[in-house]
């Protein structure tokens, strides 16, 4: 059984909520989001805990590292973040694990301190330019707004769950939210469920503009690193491909899979996560 330990780190003005687990050299996890919290990796990304410390946070403004209403974030405080918690560990150089925005998070804070990271781990990570990031968001809608999660929210929202059992009313509401990310419908009930802080997610795409990191990526070529897309993710296979391209990367493509290889796919999340990052003791495989 892993035991978790959390800290409130002071970092930059804010309180970030920080949970290490697991044992040997250290891995940092980004969350995706942005605004949203680590909760939702839980517990498939723990299953990579065995040879290594993970170390996941709640990034500024999201789940338990809240800021003032009035504070604005962007890009860069969630870079600047970073390094300041780099800092805090003591660590000269990070190995990262980015997820979906994460992943783009891990993107950004290489071009920016190249020197400072190990390995970069990308898994399902959010488009490195704006048009692709685009054609996700019209891919998502509109498996979001598919007839028939239409046609179960609707009967939902008619049957008696709501005053029956509120709580499992809402969960069933969160399942049909996020069902567009899924390869198997079904396999939404096991995504942890989660929310996201409007205003920081707006506030920081709105910050990145009409971004592009491909013509960045390439100077980060020296980094060993590794990409996993789920084939039935509604991001881009094309968006993922160029980003490996550009980083020199190798690419894995998981079958029968969308956004949420944790929950899909651990089969394969697993091993090739634990082969490619840092750990103590052989490889399962070995």
């Amino acid at each position: 059984m892993l035991t978790a330990e959390t800290a409130g780190r002071a970092v930059r003005g804010a309180t970030l909520f920080e949970r290490r687990v697991g044992s040997g050299p250290p891995v940092a996890v980004l969350h995706g989001g942005p605004g949203a919290s680590f909760d939702y990796m839980l517990p498939g990304f723990d299953a990579l805990a065995g040879r290594r410390t993970l170390i996941y946070y709640d990034q500024r403004g999201g789940g338990r590292s809240p800021i003032p209403r009035e504070e604005r974030v962007g890009w860069r405080d969630h870079v600047g973040d970073l390094d300041a918690l780099r800092e805090l560990w003591e660590l000269e150089r990070l190995t990262l694990i980015g997820y979906s925005w994460g992943g783009l998070l891990a993107q950004l804070y290489a071009t920016e301190y190249p020197g400072r990271v190990e390995r970069l781990a990308l898994v399902c990570p959010a488009p490195s330019w704006r048009t692709a990031r685009d054609e996700f968001e019209r891919r998502f809608s509109a498996g979001n707004l598919a007839p028939e999660v239409q046609a179960e929210r609707q009967r939902l929202r008619e049957s008696d769950l709501r005053v029956r059992d509120p709580e499992a009313f809402q969960r069933r509401m969160f399942e049909l939210s996020v069902v567009a990310y899924f390869y198997d419908p079904e396999q939404a009930r096991n995504l942890t469920a989660f929310r996201v802080v409007g205003r920081i997610q707006q506030e920081t795409w709105d910050s990145l503009g009409d971004y592009d990191l491909r013509p960045r990526l390439e100077s980060l070529r020296g980094i060993p690193s590794l990409l996993l897309h789920g084939a039935d993710d509604p991001i881009p296979l094309t968006a993922s491909e160029e980003t490996a391209r550009r980083l020199g990367a190798e690419l894995e493509v998981l079958e029968r899979c969308g956004h949420c290889p944790h929950v899909e796919r651990p089969d394969a999340f697993v091993p090739l996560l634990d082969r490619f990052l840092p750990g103590h003791g052989p490889t399962p495989s070995a």
